[in-house]
């Protein structure tokens, strides 16, 4: 947690500088797809504070109000993210973007001075995207390593998978806003470029357009995936699975009669089970065989940090609960 605190600091400053950067060089050009590319830096900067918020609020200790933790903060905060930030930066890229198409007007062509030097405004634009490029890359290998440790942890296929299936949503949407920030970066760069070598204005423009699409579809997929975790969602069937094996081989149980899971938070799950055992164990050994099993279920799968096993009383034979 501390590692991802620092990762999430890191980036707020950068995409705070970077943002400052990008607005200077759109007062000096008049570029749409600079302007576009400001929002999304302002609105990566936004993110990074939603974050750190989400973060520190999560860490807050369970109380009577709520018993099991303030894990879901993540979640809740980052279905911000994805709605007033990307929404917004989204929506006002692609309509600036648009009004450049439909009344377009060719950017300034001027020069700047910097430390005595005279330059072409335009190269103040190359530099700072190259720029944001660059420390983008650095930031998306960083989080790729993180969802690529997820993956391995529970052998997952790929990033679609889990992309569908992780509660880690820090490092989800570390990973998808450096992805989308290069992606906004490499077509403002494209545009910019072909319109200063053309002098058509239109290319600038174009890349306005596509960078506030990009956004807004990020804000959509980002948001429909925190839905399910802000709902309740259960762990993946494969690892339930896996603990319910456990469950069912464990001695002297003789079936499970109800069995549920459900995410409070990143990397926080708790499991609940009506599990009928064989008849006459006493009772002192029924507690011990319970304890055991919460402690085995606890470590087959580290997500999990609650286990609440309850004897049964509608009690089954074997048999019975196999015919």
């Amino acid at each position: 947690m501390a590692e991802s605190k620092s990762v999430v600091i890191a980036a707020l400053v950068a995409n705070g500088a970077i943002a400052v950067l990008k607005f200077l060089g759109f007062l000096l050009t008049g570029s749409a797809a600079m302007l576009s590319e400001t929002y999304h830096s302002i609105s990566d900067t936004g993110n990074q504070v939603f974050l750190l918020i989400g973060i520190r609020y999560s860490n807050k200790e369970a109380s009577r109000g709520h018993p099991f933790g303030y894990g879901k903060a993540q979640f809740f905060y980052s279905f911000l993210v994805s709605v007033l930030l990307f929404g917004i930066a989204g929506w006002e890229s692609a309509k600036h973007g648009y009004d450049a198409i439909m009344h377009p007007h060719v950017p300034e062509q001027g020069a700047t001075t910097l430390l005595g030097y005279t330059f072409p405004a335009v190269w103040v634009n190359y530099g700072v995207l190259i720029a944001a490029i660059l420390f983008e890359a650095w930031a998306l290998k960083k989080a790729y390593a993180g969802m690529k440790k997820d993956i391995e942890q529970h052998d997952w296929s790929g990033l679609a998978e889990a992309f569908k299936k992780t509660t880690n949503v820090t490092t989800l949407t570390a990973f998808t806003e450096d992805t989308i920030a290069m992606a906004g970066a490499g077509i403002a760069l494209f545009g910019i470029y072909l319109s200063r070598l053309t002098g058509n204005p239109l290319y600038d423009a174009v890349a306005a357009l596509l960078i506030g699409l990009m956004l807004m579809g990020f804000a959509v997929a980002l948001a429909w995936e925190n839905k399910r975790l802000l709902l309740g969602e259960s762990l993946p069937k494969s690892e339930e699975r896996e603990l319910r094996d456990i469950i069912e081989g464990w001695d002297g149980v003789v079936n499970i009669v109800d069995f549920r899971t459900v995410v409070f938070g990143p990397e926080d799950a708790i499991l609940t089970a009506d599990v009928a055992f064989d008849k006459g164990i006493a009772t002192a050994e029924m507690d011990q065989k319970i304890t055991d099993l919460e402690d085995a279920l606890i470590e087959q799968n580290g997500s999990v940090s609650k286990v609440y096993i309850e004897p049964e009383t509608r009690w089954r034979s074997k048999e019975e609960a196999a015919g």
